[in-house]
């Protein structure tokens, strides 16, 4: 994933041709980041704290439902599936199919044994538990179908930051990663920011600037300009330094291409306001996350806080209490 073969690289391409969210800086990103989880240590380290068996003595079948937001978003639950013991059936996004794609049936080449954990399917019958991701409209039907099995569902999610007025230009360089990366369409993506009272937002706005190349996007480019002219037309106030909109408002994800904020007074009771906070995948500040790191979480950082792995590990006992529910008369 992280040489530079010919193939690998035309797969690479041929996955930003398909997708034009998916650019060659953040395609890198998301294999560099990918990449921290196959290093053997840590798998060496997993298999001994969470006390994974060397043969699963009752694999399931794992129905995975993978996102598209993100190049390669769905690989996490891949590796969880596989670490277990168990077997996946895949259901790709449409927007991130080929790499997945390509990387499995790489992996089938070196290693002919794990075509046996591996399949591909466009629709996801008779799996034993499910793991899906998608949006708040498709999580409901999600619980609809999926209902009567073990499974883990998420919705929409997206992060934010807490700034106390004091960080240096190398955090707020940082910060832009955490808002721009993968054009924010991210659930670890800053959305929103939480600023002191009279906040000085021209650092800020400044240090955004090392994205300004992602204006030229064209994607990115029409958000940007349909945003602005909404702003414009309406005759409500807006801060912008040419690739990303600041606004004040209260809700927590915000648009391609824009950032919310909000002013607090005291920060505990921002704290507070956000504890169990069911949209907010991640806090990034001081005393949080460091600025600079949402988009690099380790391997159990699991999404929504579910320990993915801990789940499949104990898939067998949660099988037959579904079967058992099922029978009841």
């Amino acid at each position: 994933m992280q040489g530079n073969d010919q193939e690998w690289a035309i797969i690479k391409h041929r996955a930003y041709q398909e997708n034009n969210w998916f650019i060659p800086e953040f395609i890198e990103l998301a294999v560099k980041n990918i990449a921290t989880f196959l290093e053997p240590s840590q798998l060496d380290q997993l298999a001994e704290v969470y006390s994974i068996p060397e043969e699963n003595p009752s694999p399931q079948m794992i129905g995975i439902v993978m996102a598209g937001n993100i190049p390669l978003v769905g690989f996490h639950d891949l590796l969880c599936v596989f670490l277990a013991g168990h077997h996946a059936k895949i259901k790709t996004s449409s927007k991130d199919e080929v790499l997945i794609t390509y990387l499995v049936e790489k992996m089938n080449t070196w290693q002919p044994a794990s075509q046996n954990y591996f399949t591909f399917s466009a629709m996801l019958k008779d799996c034993d538990a499910y793991i899906a991701t998608g949006s708040n409209n498709s999580s409901r039907y999600f619980e609809y179908y999926f209902s009567k099995y073990p499974h883990i569902i998420r919705k929409n999610r997206s992060s934010v930051a807490i700034i106390n007025g004091n960080e240096t230009a190398a955090e707020l360089e940082a910060l832009a990663d955490d808002v721009y990366q993968y054009f924010g369409l991210g659930c670890r993506n800053v959305t929103k920011i939480f600023v002191p009272v009279q906040y000085d937002f021209q650092p800020l706005l400044h240090a955004f600037r090392k994205y300004d190349h992602l204006a030229d996007n064209h994607k990115y480019r029409n958000n940007y300009d349909y945003n602005l002219a909404v702003y414009m037309l309406n005759n409500r106030y807006y801060m912008t330094n040419g690739s990303i909109l600041l606004v004040e408002d209260n809700a927590i994800t915000s648009p391609i291409s824009q950032l919310n904020y909000e002013y607090y007074s005291n920060e505990a009771e921002v704290r507070a306001k956000l504890l169990n906070n069911d949209r907010v995948q991640c806090v990034i500040g001081k005393n949080n996350i460091p600025f600079g790191l949402a988009q690099c979480p380790g391997f159990t950082e699991y999404a929504d806080g579910i320990d993915t792995l801990n789940f499949l590990l104990h898939l067998p006992e949660k099988v037959q209490a579904s079967v058992n529910e099922v029978r009841r008369p």
